[in-house]
């Protein structure tokens, strides 16, 4: 059987496989990529509110447990992490800058949310 054979379909005029040939790598990695910076893009925003909300509340003494909003920050940015690992799994390496853009303004959020969380801990 030839490399065309096998590329059309094969001798029995069966559909070609999904994956060979393929510039673009497996199905569904586009789609992964996608969803997983969409996913980025919102927990880091909730990781950021979840702190912000922390400067509207007046200062208190330190509490045995640290609040809802501490737990959802914590659980956001574990969420961050394994989305960032999907990311990076189903990204397209051969544009390198283009793959890694989407991550820019997650970035951002999650620095001003670490850099609040710091003055809110530590100068406040």
């Amino acid at each position: 059987m030839t490399s065309q054979q096998i590329n059309s379909g094969g001798e029995r005029g069966e559909k070609p496989h999904p994956c060979i040939n393929r510039k673009d790598g497996p199905p569904n990695f586009k789609r992964w990529s996608e969803l997983s910076s969409k996913v980025i893009n919102v927990l880091s925003v909730l990781a950021l509110l979840s702190v912000l909300s922390g400067y509207t509340h007046p200062a208190q003494p330190p509490q045995t447990d640290e609040g809802a909003a501490a737990h959802i920050f914590q659980l956001s940015i574990v969420g961050v992490a394994l989305s960032i690992l999907v990311f990076l799994a189903s990204a397209d390496w051969e544009q390198p800058l283009r793959s890694v853009r989407p991550l820019a303004f997650p970035a951002g959020a999650l620095v001003l949310a670490f850099g609040a969380l710091y003055y809110l801990e530590h100068l406040r």
